[in-house]
């Protein structure tokens, strides 16, 4: 599989122009300039930044001028520091990953996929030449499978008009199901030599999730540690219908997560990356704040083997708080070890 070089260790920056609420007092608060070193010294080559449509545009998709000198230092503090740059639209207007965030309408609503459309050429147009160091995500985690062929098609049209102003960006593409591994099969928009197939891996979910506060019916006193039982997560799975894309019943009930379990599972969107001939990308993989650090770590261990073993370039969630931070003093006691497996 072609390897996607300079972005192959990653960090995101959750928080700060997206999941957030959007001040300057914030903007300036969250990360600041002394972060991207840091960030730098932990062996990363890239950061990935996910942007939130108002940072960019006011109620009415008019642009803010604010927000682009905003990523405009960004892109400077990443060139000083060594550090490549994943330009994320977490949020657009019309859609967000998250249902609480009130946003709908994208997928069949005109005005917003040509706002859309729009904001990503006024994008391209300031941030598009700097290809040497940039790279533009389109859109974080479409949710619905049946969004798939729709967005394929919004996909396929954005592709189109960012190439007419910047030529050599590169561009991740991912699919449904939150930027599933098993939808990257079903990705099809035109590909060129600076196209990148995109995905996310918190598998399982009843893991790395675990107590998760936001979700509905998650049970927010569950613990599992990295090395429960597959019939232990499977059970879990059950009581709590929060669900994998990897059916844990199918598996041995004794044995539990191994680097074996992540290579078995990222093969079929390894494939369809080679069939394509693109590079794949992991930008997003994390263990939320509930599971001991200890635990983390274990996990961190099997899924970075198995992203080294096919040659993914990732980026690990996040740098700071949003439930998974690797920066928190929480993670003191196994930071050290731990980077060396992001």
């Amino acid at each position: 599989m072609k390897t996607w070089l300079g972005y192959q260790k990653g960090i995101n920056l959750g928080g700060w122009f997206s999941q957030c609420v959007h001040t300057e007092e914030h903007y300036d608060s969250f990360i600041t300039p002394e972060d991207f070193p840091v960030i730098k010294s932990w062996g990363a080559d890239h950061v990935r930044v996910p942007v939130d449509y108002e940072l960019l545009e006011d109620r009415n998709g008019e642009p803010r001028e604010s927000g682009y000198l905003r990523l405009e230092k960004t892109i400077a503090l990443c060139r000083e520091a060594g550090l490549n740059m994943v330009l994320d639209l977490h949020k657009t207007a019309g859609f967000s990953f998250d249902k609480n965030e009130g946003e709908a309408g994208f997928f069949e609503n005109e005005y917003y996929q040509e706002r859309f459309l729009m904001l990503w050429e006024r994008i391209a147009d300031r941030f598009g030449g700097n290809t040497d160091m940039l790279a533009f995500e389109l859109l974080n985690e479409v949710t619905e499978k049946e969004y798939g062929p729709v967005w394929n098609r919004i996909a396929s049209e954005c592709i189109a008009r960012i190439r007419a102003i910047a030529p050599g960006i590169p561009i991740l593409v991912g699919g449904y199901w939150h930027n599933s591994a098993v939808s990257v099969k079903d990705i099809d928009v035109p590909v060129d030599e600076n196209i990148i197939f995109n995905f996310h891996c918190y598998e399982p979910l009843i893991f790395t999730h675990q107590g998760a506060y936001w979700m509905e019916t998650m049970d927010p006193d569950l613990r599992l540690p990295a090395y429960a039982s597959y019939g232990e997560m499977a059970a879990a799975c059950r009581r709590t219908q929060i669900y994998s894309c990897v059916d844990l019943d199918a598996l041995p009930s004794e044995e539990g997560l191994s680097t074996e379990f992540f290579i078995s599972f990222m093969a079929e969107a390894v494939a369809a990356a080679e069939a394509k001939s693109v590079p794949l990308y992991c930008g997003e993989y994390g263990v939320i704040d509930k599971a001991s650090p200890e635990d983390a770590l274990a996990w961190y261990r099997m899924i970075n083997a198995a992203f080294l073993h096919y040659g993914i370039g990732r980026a690990a969630w996040s740098y700071r708080r949003m439930d998974f931070g690797l920066s928190d003093e929480r993670m003191d006691a196994v930071r050290e070890e731990l980077l060396k497996h992001i």
